[in-house]
Protein backbone atom coordinates (compact mmCIF):
# COMPACT_ATOMS: atom_id res chain seq x y z
CA UNK A 1 0.00 0.00 0.00
CA UNK A 2 1.08 3.70 -0.65
CA UNK A 3 -0.13 6.95 0.50
CA UNK A 4 -2.18 7.15 -2.21
CA UNK A 5 -3.66 3.98 -1.77
CA UNK A 6 -4.61 4.91 1.87
CA UNK A 7 -5.48 8.17 0.69
CA UNK A 8 -8.11 6.51 -1.66
CA UNK A 9 -9.29 4.05 1.03
CA UNK A 10 -9.95 6.42 3.89
CA UNK A 11 -11.91 8.97 1.45
CA UNK A 12 -14.29 5.93 0.28
CA UNK A 13 -15.70 5.72 3.53
CA UNK A 14 -18.72 7.50 5.09
CA UNK A 15 -18.34 10.92 6.87
CA UNK A 16 -14.74 11.45 5.64
CA UNK A 17 -12.94 14.42 5.28
CA UNK A 18 -8.94 14.99 4.88
CA UNK A 19 -6.98 18.42 5.56
CA UNK A 20 -3.92 19.51 6.76
CA UNK A 21 -4.78 21.36 10.41
CA UNK A 22 -1.03 21.18 11.93
CA UNK A 23 1.27 21.75 9.11
CA UNK A 24 1.48 21.27 5.10
CA UNK A 25 3.00 17.86 5.71
CA UNK A 26 1.02 15.83 7.95
CA UNK A 27 -2.08 14.53 6.31
CA UNK A 28 -5.27 13.64 8.71
CA UNK A 29 -8.51 12.01 7.97
CA UNK A 30 -11.54 12.67 9.93
CA UNK A 31 -14.52 10.86 10.45
CA UNK A 32 -17.51 13.44 11.71
CA UNK A 33 -15.08 15.62 12.32
CA UNK A 34 -12.67 13.53 14.94
CA UNK A 35 -9.61 12.30 13.34
CA UNK A 36 -9.06 8.33 13.16
CA UNK A 37 -6.06 8.07 10.78
CA UNK A 38 -2.70 10.52 10.46
CA UNK A 39 0.09 10.14 8.26
CA UNK A 40 3.30 12.41 6.88
CA UNK A 41 3.24 13.23 3.10
CA UNK A 42 6.97 13.74 3.34
CA UNK A 43 9.91 11.15 4.50
CA UNK A 44 9.03 7.17 5.45
CA UNK A 45 5.26 6.23 5.09
CA UNK A 46 4.10 5.35 8.58
CA UNK A 47 0.47 5.99 9.39
CA UNK A 48 -1.07 6.83 13.08
CA UNK A 49 -4.34 4.88 13.78
CA UNK A 50 -6.54 4.65 16.69
CA UNK A 51 -6.82 0.90 18.55
CA UNK A 52 -8.14 -1.10 21.18
CA UNK A 53 -5.40 -0.27 24.32
CA UNK A 54 -5.31 -4.24 24.68
CA UNK A 55 -5.60 -4.85 20.91
CA UNK A 56 -2.54 -2.36 20.51
CA UNK A 57 -0.09 -3.98 23.02
CA UNK A 58 -0.75 -7.41 21.03
CA UNK A 59 -0.17 -5.81 17.90
CA UNK A 60 3.19 -3.61 18.77
CA UNK A 61 4.54 -7.43 20.42
CA UNK A 62 3.69 -9.46 16.89
CA UNK A 63 4.84 -7.00 14.33
CA UNK A 64 7.87 -4.96 14.74
CA UNK A 65 6.84 -2.28 12.65
CA UNK A 66 3.84 -1.26 14.63
CA UNK A 67 4.94 0.81 17.49
CA UNK A 68 3.52 3.03 20.02
CA UNK A 69 1.61 6.32 18.46
CA UNK A 70 4.02 8.82 17.21
CA UNK A 71 3.15 11.94 19.07
CA UNK A 72 -0.42 10.57 20.29
CA UNK A 73 -1.53 8.76 23.26
CA UNK A 74 0.56 5.50 23.49
CA UNK A 75 -2.22 3.78 25.39
CA UNK A 76 -4.88 4.24 22.02
CA UNK A 77 -2.53 5.09 19.36
CA UNK A 78 -0.44 3.04 16.84
CA UNK A 79 2.26 4.04 14.32
CA UNK A 80 2.54 1.62 11.52
CA UNK A 81 5.54 1.35 9.68
CA UNK A 82 4.44 0.81 6.02
CA UNK A 83 7.74 -0.89 5.09
CA UNK A 84 6.56 -3.77 3.67
CA UNK A 85 5.96 -6.05 6.57
CA UNK A 86 2.45 -5.80 7.04
CA UNK A 87 0.02 -7.18 4.56
CA UNK A 88 -2.43 -4.15 3.09
CA UNK A 89 -5.16 -6.55 3.91
CA UNK A 90 -3.80 -6.29 7.83
CA UNK A 91 -3.36 -2.55 7.31
CA UNK A 92 -7.00 -2.17 5.83
CA UNK A 93 -8.53 -3.93 8.53
CA UNK A 94 -6.42 -1.70 10.90
CA UNK A 95 -7.31 1.91 8.78
CA UNK A 96 -11.50 -0.01 9.80
CA UNK A 97 -10.67 -0.82 13.34
CA UNK A 98 -9.55 3.07 13.97
CA UNK A 99 -12.50 4.51 11.85
CA UNK A 100 -14.88 2.16 13.70
CA UNK A 101 -13.74 3.54 17.38
CA UNK A 102 -13.81 6.68 16.52
CA UNK A 103 -17.09 7.16 14.90
CA UNK A 104 -18.66 4.32 17.50
CA UNK A 105 -17.01 7.68 20.09
CA UNK A 106 -19.17 10.31 18.39
CA UNK A 107 -21.89 12.03 19.77
CA UNK A 108 -25.66 10.77 19.14
CA UNK A 109 -26.34 13.08 16.34
CA UNK A 110 -23.16 12.84 14.71
CA UNK A 111 -23.50 8.76 14.73
CA UNK A 112 -26.94 9.45 13.46
CA UNK A 113 -25.99 11.45 10.82
CA UNK A 114 -23.01 9.29 9.59
CA UNK A 115 -25.81 6.54 9.81
CA UNK A 116 -28.07 8.28 7.14
CA UNK A 117 -24.84 9.22 4.48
Amino acid sequence: MNIEELRDYCLAKKGISEGFPFDDKTLVFKVMGKMFALTSIEGPFRINLKCDPEKAIGLRAEYPAVTPGYHMSKVHWNTVEMDGSVSDDLVREWVDDSYNLIAASLKKADREALKNL
